[in-house]
């Protein structure tokens, strides 16, 4: 019998779109051309997740979140030879789900001398047809991976006056900055749409108003790159009322918030096209019937 060796090692399995994030095994693992996830050995008193977070920059320059949840891997192979030795080795593996930032630059290799001797974002046709020759953790992981689904429902007031229709832009921190869109926002744990309206009225119009009836409800469903880099199965509920606001003149009350700017807009200004709006709101104006004015 050889030697006994367990190694405890933590990884990432990170996609975006129809790529993975893979980093290619040095000539001081393998002479051949073989492809792995990044990750490596977690060291002794290190949190797996950590591990995780310190491999994937060393072998691919990125810096990585991971989940909470991972499945483990186990492989034993009983009569092996490392550096000129029997052993006995025994592996466990664990997987995390990982995502990158959507605005990371392209992988590179940091660490010197390493077992990586490069990182790629690749094709993951070419990994499940086997063309892309990559180890077995790869296949194993991919087997197992499921895109996160996440649904969130919103509540969104629509408020019109005098021929024009009150509407908010995003900022920088959101999706489609510069589009103009319905005041309102997601429904907070065990809170009502109405009471999201009047909170999301305070915060991006400053102005106090109330849902007075139930417009239409519209919802979305895709699968893409959440703005953190993070895939998703998405969908999104929009739950949109008729309101009323208070007087005053609409200005931003949150601060670092998604929204940089409100205004009363001219429902002619958005039916020509004028400025970029949210399909949810030529939608609402729709269900509303409202016309421009002549």
């Amino acid at each position: 019998m050889g030697q006994r060796v367990q190694r405890l090692a933590a990884y990432a399995v990170i996609v975006r779109g129809d790529q993975i994030l893979l980093s290619r095994l040095s000539e001081r693992v393998t002479r051949k051309e073989l492809w792995s996830l990044p990750g490596g050995g977690v060291d002794h008193g290190e949190d797996p997740r950590d591990a995780v977070v310190r491999e994937v920059y060393e072998e691919t320059g990125l810096r990585a979140q991971v989940d909470e949840t991972a499945h483990v891997y186990s492989m034993h192979v009983a009569d092996s030879w490392r550096r000129g030795r029997r052993v006995d080795a025994h592996s466990v593996r664990i997987v995390y789900e990982g995502w990158v930032p959507a605005d990371s630059p392209e992988p590179h290799v940091t660490e010197v001398d390493g077992s990586t001797a490069e990182a790629a974002w690749q094709p993951l046709a070419k990994v499940l047809d086997g063309s892309l020759p990559t180890v077995s953790l790869v296949t194993d992981a991919l087997t197992a991976y499921r895109v996160r689904q996440r649904q969130r429902t919103a509540a969104y007031a629509y408020v019109v006056r005098d021929g024009a229709i009150l509407l908010t832009r995003t900022s920088a921190l959101a999706p489609d900055p510069g589009t103009w869109h319905l005041p309102g926002g997601g429904v907070d744990h065990g809170e009502s749409p109405t009471e999201t309206i009047h909170r999301e009225l305070g915060e991006e119009c400053g102005l106090d108003g109330h849902a007075t009836s139930l417009l239409t409800v519209l919802d979305h469903h895709f699968t893409g790159t959440a703005p953190n880099g993070r895939e998703e199965d998405f969908h999104a509920i929009g739950v949109i009322y008729r309101a009323e606001v208070g007087p005053g003149e609409p200005h931003v009350v949150e601060e670092g918030g998604t929204t940089d700017g409100v205004a009363w807009v001219p429902l002619a200004d958005v039916a020509a096209g004028r400025l970029k709006v949210y399909g949810s709101v030529r939608a609402a104006i729709e269900a509303a019937g409202d016309t421009v004015p002549g």
